[in-house]
């Protein structure tokens, strides 16, 4: 599909342009990597309404799931990428995103996504923008991992002087995962209004595990402000949220889409 191909192009390209940038010494801050992704993730975005106007209506199927999730990421890295110096994450966020693209193209379905009213449809949208967000806010608590191991170690190797600062990595992480909280939380909220049965729609421990992970990011929020939690224990704390999340959505996709092979 020439949309398909087109986008993956342009992430690779992106982060190839990136790369450069970054290991010839140039600015940190790129208007062309970001350019090419964003380029990546409108045709990535278009592929995704294609398939929907030919199938009736959307695909959340778990490649389609995971593919929605990284344009949501590559995207918001390259906006974010415009103003601040953080083009080392489009290094893993445009390959991962074309990757996953790839594999949504040649994913075989086992079965046909029901139709979805507009009350779940903007449940599945908050979703999928809450997981987004807290997926980039969790590249960066990795980022950060990374950082505060070497300072503490005192071995800054290559890799590291093409990391943003590590004040700027913490408070950009905080600001995503207080974004992706208020997006978690009108999630939470509209399954609750609109799924009509957990039980028959196999949503209980995805369910249970998402209300996991909000209380986790919550309490990290919390932290944050009334005692200044920061360092290891953000990153413990974001990386532990968005394993509970991940596994909630996906893996409950996975066991049913893929090991027995149930459409949801």
């Amino acid at each position: 599909m020439p949309l398909v191909a087109l986008a993956i192009t342009a992430y690779v390209a992106a982060a190839i342009a990136q790369a450069r940038a970054l290991s010839g010494g140039g600015e940190k801050v790129s208007r062309l990597p970001a350019a090419l992704a964003l380029l990546g993730a409108g045709a990535h975005a278009a592929a995704h309404l294609s398939a929907w106007r030919a199938t009736g209506g959307p695909d959340m199927h778990f490649f389609a799931a995971l593919a929605l999730i990284a344009l949501g990421t590559a995207a918001l890295t390259a906006a974010l990428s415009l103003s601040r110096p953080i083009g080392a994450l489009g290094v893993v966020a445009y390959p991962l995103a074309a990757t996953l693209l790839l594999l949504h193209g040649f994913a075989t379905r086992s079965a046909p996504t029901p139709s979805m009213d507009w009350q779940i449809q903007l449940h599945a949208g908050l979703s999928l923008l809450a997981y987004a967000a807290l997926s980039l806010a969790a590249l960066l608590a990795i980022m950060l991992w990374l950082q505060e191991r070497g300072l503490r170690q005192r071995q800054l190797g290559p890799l590291l002087r093409f990391f943003p600062p590590l004040t700027l990595v913490e408070a950009l992480m905080f600001r995503l995962i207080a974004v992706g909280f208020a997006l978690l939380t009108l999630s939470l909220l509209s399954g609750a209004v609109f799924v009509a049965d957990l039980f028959a729609q196999h949503l209980v421990h995805k369910t249970v595990l998402s209300l996991l992970a909000w209380l986790a990011f919550g309490a990290l929020l919390l932290g944050r402000m009334r005692y200044g939690w920061r360092g290891r224990r953000a990153v413990r704390l974001t990386l532990t949220a968005m394993v509970l999340l991940a596994a909630g959505f996906f893996g409950s996709k996975f066991v049913l889409e893929l090991i027995l092979a149930r459409g949801r």
